[in-house]
């Protein structure tokens, strides 16, 4: 992903939550997305963001079509050190968001995406990859289940538009057991 991409990736990210996450979470909420809004959000973090922090696009015809983010694991039980004089290499790292725009899922392009960031996770030296699902959005838990994640056990809940939305985290491990 290049700065140009933002705009792009926004849009991809805002349709897929308004279709994704229908029925899930505040419609009114979901209907006052802005891709200007989030744009703007995303160039503010995009030049600050961490080395080991990759951001990915998937592109039909010059178009971006899907987008997704890997990086370290942000869950204090799984990422080990937090707080500590030199805090150690991440071990952990965590699939921050994968969205295909509408209209093209079942397409290839999240397959295609998550195999580059499990790919890169790996090259970053992840030996586990974490990720959280809405709870209730079942093609998202189906697909994930079928690329090797399986729930963990965690679940967490955020607010989104005054209502309380469960995440369920999934966990797949990148390298042979020790």
């Amino acid at each position: 992903m290049t700065e140009a991409d933002i705009e792009a990736v926004s849009a991809v990210r805002v349709r897929g939550w308004q279709t994704a996450y229908r029925g899930l979470m505040p419609q009114a909420y979901l209907d006052a997305m802005s891709v200007a809004a989030d744009a703007e959000r995303r160039r503010s973090w995009f030049g600050r963001r961490s080395p080991e922090v990759s951001d990915l696009v998937a592109e039909r015809d010059g178009e971006v079509v899907g987008w997704a983010c890997v990086g370290p694991a942000r869950d204090p039980d799984i990422a080990p050190g937090a707080g500590e004089l030199p805090t150690p290499k991440p071990t952990a790292g965590e699939l921050l968001a994968l969205y295909v725009a509408p209209g093209l899922t079942g397409t290839g392009i999240g397959r295609a995406l998550m195999a580059a960031g499990t790919a890169r996770a790996r090259a970053h030296g992840f030996h586990t990859l974490y990720l959280w699902v809405v709870r209730g959005n079942t093609r998202a838990q189906r697909f994930y289940e079928r690329a090797g994640f399986v729930p963990d056990g965690a679940e967490e809940a955020y607010e989104v538009g005054g209502s309380s939305v469960p995440e369920l985290r999934y966990r797949r491990r990148l390298t042979p057991e020790p």
